[in-house]
């Protein structure tokens, strides 16, 4: 009996809630209240990786801090007139070895070489700037600051080379770097950079050269364009994928060397040249 009686009074318990229950179903409806659905977890896939290019290094190596970089004193910097302006920094090799027959007929390297590069300077585009830095008998120097209009003293600065002594080719490139970035400063890091080594040897200090050259390359866009004249592929400043070098073996190819350093000058005169 008693059994029954707990049976019985659940029974009862249930039917209260079920009641309670169906009554306030009843009434939401009536008062147009709609449950809410149950909450769904949705997944949201992330978006792909774009894809890495195969020369990221290469890119990576492309992207330059800015160039130049500010100094104190930059507040006062008078810009050029033109900060679209092309320029060049020719370095002519004056050393010993230029004053020896080598490719050159019956005629010394240095007389071919200064032969080529006036003819070559002459055609270097009115609008842009020329420097030239030569070490020879009177040692290293700058002979002429980046300028225009200034061919003429260019041409004369070169016939007053005499051939002597050694290569200090890594200090000839550093004083270009810094010709160069004093010039990019006055034009904002706008226009376009190239040093011109015009050389027979290999440099006193390669181990240096490497150096110089590799700041020059790592934080600047200057372009460095080598001719070896007559000495063929084998040198320091050959650096596939990142300098310009050309083997001249002779006058023509010298002069041919120089021409692929205007090749993209809107102004040159091929014809000029031959």
């Amino acid at each position: 009996m008693k059994g029954f009686n707990r049976w019985l009074i659940v029974a009862i318990i249930f039917a209260i809630v079920y009641y309670v229950g169906w009554h306030d179903d009843q009434k939401n409806v009536q008062q147009g209240i709609v449950p809410a659905p149950p909450q769904q977890t949705v997944q949201v896939e992330a978006p792909p990786s774009p894809p890495t290019p195969a020369n990221a290094d290469s890119m990576e190596a492309r992207l330059l801090p800015p160039w130049p970089p500010a100094e104190a004193g930059d507040e006062a910097l008078v810009l050029a007139d033109s900060l679209t302006m092309k320029n060049f920094v020719l370095i002519l090799d004056g050393s010993g070895s230029m004053a020896k027959q080598g490719c050159s007929g019956n005629r010394s390297k240095h007389e071919v070489a200064r032969e080529a590069v006036i003819a070559w300077a002459a055609l270097v585009p009115e609008d842009a700037n020329l420097g030239l830095i030569v070490f020879d008998r009177q040692g290293f120097s700058t002979r002429l600051p980046l300028g225009l209009a200034n061919r003429p003293q260019f041409k004369a600065e070169v016939e007053k080379v005499i051939p002597e002594g050694k290569t200090p080719l890594a200090i000839a490139v550093d004083t270009a770097h810094k010709m160069l970035t004093g010039q990019g400063s006055r034009q904002l890091g706008y226009g376009d950079y190239t040093v011109v080594i015009v050389t027979d040897g290999v440099a006193d200090d390669i181990a240096a050269l490497d150096q110089s050259v590799n700041k020059v390359l790592a934080t600047s866009p200057i372009i460095i364009h080598t001719i070896g004249f007559c000495i063929e592929s084998d040198h320091s400043l050959n650096r596939a994928g990142r300098t310009t070098y050309r083997a001249a073996n002779n006058p023509a190819e010298l002069r041919q060397g120089l021409q692929e350093v205007l090749a993209e000058a809107e102004t040159f005169d091929i014809d000029g040249f031959k």
